[in-house]
């Protein structure tokens, strides 16, 4: 009988039968919680680089000792009905990544949300997406980061859309604002985006406008001067990656900054 790891929680992996990267791959999931999901692979050394929002990636050579541990073989169409049921199904186009779901995330204007990181080098819909961000980096690999006056944090150059600004000119204008650096829109690269489930009303947010684009871009030259033109901002720095794990790993995104900026952010899970 498969073990549980709390009260009414179960572990489930479906059959090895996708295909990738030479390799077929089976599905772990929890039929009720994220935290109990990530304690098992934990348990069984799953490397966190193999989650993907809402399951593991498990290759087939480890199908037979997961399932030894304790999680429960599952068919595929009923592991993916009960992942729906328990509410932590992460939506996402084929080929992202699904990084975290972060819950009951309080923002400035009063408003909460919960927030899904998604990690991908696609742009999001156009039309769903509300602001951008940028990770801004050197030659050097060194990051620049800005002190927001509203949210009271550090974190990358970024802010809402203005009327009638695509998403990269949106990006460029808030660089330029916040850093005094130029950018060409056409070197920003899509890494991700942020996608926001609202649990309350009020505030800035408007229906149908869930998404923050995620764009990265290194400038040239090792620390360039940082300026700004407007008071949103009271001080910007540029931060090595230990200064910015100090400063910001407590932030609801650091989760995709870690899976995009890391030193370990290329490798694939094994």
């Amino acid at each position: 009988m498969a073990r549980t790891y709390a009260a009414g929680v179960a572990i489930l992996i479906d059959p090895p039968r996708p295909e990738a990267h030479g390799r077929r791959w089976s599905h772990l999931v929890s039929d009720t919680s994220l935290d109990e999901l990530h304690r098992f692979a934990r348990s069984v050394g799953i490397p966190e680089r193999a989650f993907e929002g809402d399951h593991y990636d498990i290759p087939e050579e480890r199908y037979a000792s997961v399932v030894a541990a304790g999680a429960r073989p599952t068919p595929a169409r009923e592991l993916l009905r009960a992942l729906q049921a328990s509410g932590l199904r992460m939506q996402k186009r084929r080929g992202d990544k699904g990084v975290a779901r972060v819950r009951g995330v309080r923002f400035a204007d009063g408003t909460s949300a919960d927030v899904d990181l998604i990690r991908s080098d696609r742009e999001a819909d156009e039309a769903r997406v509300f602001a951008a961000t940028v990770f801004l980096s050197d030659e050097a690999g060194d990051h620049a980061v800005v002190y927001s006056v509203r949210r009271g944090q550090w974190g990358s150059p970024g802010g809402w859309r203005e009327p009638g600004e695509s998403v990269r000119e949106n990006a460029v204008r808030e660089v330029r604002e916040e850093t005094g650096l130029v950018v060409d829109p056409g070197a920003l690269r899509p890494r991700g985006y942020e996608r926001f489930h609202h649990r309350s009303t009020g505030g800035l947010w408007q229906e149908g406008r869930d998404l923050i684009q995620v764009f990265e871009v290194r400038v040239p030259g090792r620390r360039p001067p940082l300026a700004a033109e407007l008071d949103d901002t009271s001080d910007r720095r540029w931060m090595t990656w230990a200064e910015l794990e100090r400063e910001c790993s407590d932030q609801f995104w650091w989760a995709l900054a870690v899976s995009v900026l890391s030193p370990r952010a290329g490798e694939s899970p094994a």
